[in-house]
């Protein structure tokens, strides 16, 4: 059995290297972008007290040793989210951060335990502002890079070409012919034997334990997320209330939050947000969260009292999370994650 040659091998790293320096120049052309427009880039710890309190992301613990001898448990930050908030709290009005983020139990072709994320915030100005700053960002890393097209596996996308808007109830009707909100009740609440009948008819699979947002995801993941940015980009807007822990409700539809996600190629690029900002309601999404995060997994992360009592004080404001490594793929036909990050961690495939 042959194995492959590691990331440092020489004639490895040629192969490599012409997509890592495209990688430095695309950084370099987002941080001037941003520069340009009034953003102030800013650095946070990726040590924090709570590592974020989403059901399904996975964190990694550590634990920080005072000269006393006595420990406090720590983690690495699953984004630069909570920090950056506080920042805005502060008197920040438009910050950006390139920074490293950590997440267990993620490999693959576009997943790694280890990633760059580009996490901008604009206080002050509504989310779909961060609509046109993704159409920007497609455009700029295609010309640093010099490609027409984004490719990966058997789709291509022009990354100049004015993305597609898109809602998710929409978007579950053309795709697997669910009416997604008959599901879900004007304070939130969800129908899940409504869910289970609807994406059962659909042909997908279920479970007896599945909940609402378990056959949300399904229907999302195997129907809806692999036609979505084949040709041009795509924005999935107006997520149900349920999938938005982190969102204000919309102000047309109270079933609905002020969410979109970003896709080319049929692959997910960036997260964004009109930001909640009633620490109150934040506070009983988290305890939602970290309820079904011990009923699947058996454990749950602490809350960052910290960042409620910050976001109690934080202004107005719309953020977004985007993948950095993932948009360089695309930008370079990389087939893999690991192709573009400089010295991926071990363990995973070369």
């Amino acid at each position: 059995m042959t194995t492959a040659s590691p990331w440092w091998t020489p004639h490895v790293h040629a192969d490599r290297r012409p997509r890592l320096l495209a990688r430095n120049r695309i950084k370099a052309a987002l941080r001037a972008w941003f520069t340009d427009r009034g953003f102030v880039e800013v650095e946070t710890a990726a040590l924090q007290v709570s590592p974020g309190n989403e059901a399904h992301l996975a964190a990694f613990a550590t634990r920080a040793i005072g000269p006393d001898g006595r420990g406090m448990p720590l983690y690495l930050h699953t984004s630069p989210e909570f920090a950056c908030k506080k920042l805005l709290a502060a008197g920040e009005r438009r910050i950006v951060s390139l920074a490293p983020v950590y997440r267990n139990r993620e490999r693959g072709p576009l997943h790694h335990p280890e990633f760059t994320m580009v996490e901008w915030y604009r206080a002050g100005e509504p989310y779909g502002a961060l609509m046109g700053d993704c159409a920007a960002l497609l455009a700029l890393a295609a010309e640093t890079a010099g490609t027409n097209r984004f490719r990966f596996r058997d789709r291509e996308a022009d990354p100049f070409a004015e993305p597609e808007r898109l809602g998710v109830a929409e978007a579950f009707a053309r795709f697997a012919g669910i009416d997604l909100l008959a599901t879900v009740a004007a304070d939130g609440a969800t129908d899940r034997e409504a869910l289970h009948a609807a994406v059962t008819a659909a042909g997908l699979r279920t479970a007896p334990d599945d909940t609402w947002a378990d056959l949300f995801s399904r229907v999302l993941v195997e129907r809806v997320e692999p036609e979505l940015g084949q040709g041009r980009a795509t924005i999935l807007c107006e997520y149900p209330v349920p999938e938005a822990a982190l969102a204000r409700p919309s102000p047309d539809d109270p079933r609905v939050a002020e969410r979109f996600e970003l896709y080319a190629c049929g692959v997910e690029l960036a997260n964004g947000f009109g930001e909640l900002t009633d620490a109150d309601e934040q506070r009983r999404r988290f305890l939602a969260e970290m309820d079904e995060k011990e009923r699947v997994y058996g454990e749950r992360y602490p809350l960052d009292e910290d960042f409620l009592a910050a976001l109690a004080q934080m202004p107005e404001a719309s953020g977004i999370a985007l993948g950095f490594d993932r948009l360089v793929m695309l930008a370079t036909g990389a087939r893999r994650i690991e192709e573009v990050i400089w010295t991926p961690v071990a363990g995973g495939s070369r």
